[in-house]
C-alpha cells in the first residue's frame, strides 16, 4: 500500500513543527513519512488476536524497599563522614 503524503501535509507538519524545509527536505520527508505509514501498514496485518495488551515490553516490578518505621535516621552515620561537624550539622566555609 503506497502512502502518498500531500505536499500541503508536509507544509503543515513543518508548521506544527515549526521547521522550514527546504524543496529537497520536503521531498525527502514525504517519502520517509510515506515508508513509515507503509511499514505501521504492514505491522496491523498482523494476528494479534491471542497477544495480551500490556504497557511495557518488559516486566515492571517496583524496586523499592518496604518503608519500615526506625528510631535511627542514619545522621551520626553521615556524619561521621565530615571533614568538621558542628554540633548535627557539617561545617562548610562561609560563602557570599
Amino acid at each position: 500500500m503506497a502512502n502518498i503524503i500531500s505536499d500541503e501535509t508536509i507544509e503543515y507538519v513543518g508548521i506544527l513543527a515549526k521547521l522550514e524545509l527546504s524543496a529537497e527536505e520536503r521531498e525527502n520527508a514525504k517519502k520517509d513519512i510515506g515508508e513509515m505509514l507503509d511499514y505501521i501498514d504492514k505491522l496491523n496485518e498482523l494476528d494479534t488476536s491471542g497477544v495480551e495488551p500490556m504497557s511495557h515490553a518488559f516486566p515492571v516490578n517496583n524496586v523499592f524497599r518496604e518503608d519500615v518505621p526506625s528510631e535511627d535516621d542514619g545522621r551520626e552515620k553521615t556524619l561521621a563522614n565530615a571533614p568538621e561537624r558542628g554540633g548535627d550539622s557539617f561545617v562548610v566555609p562561609k560563602t557570599i
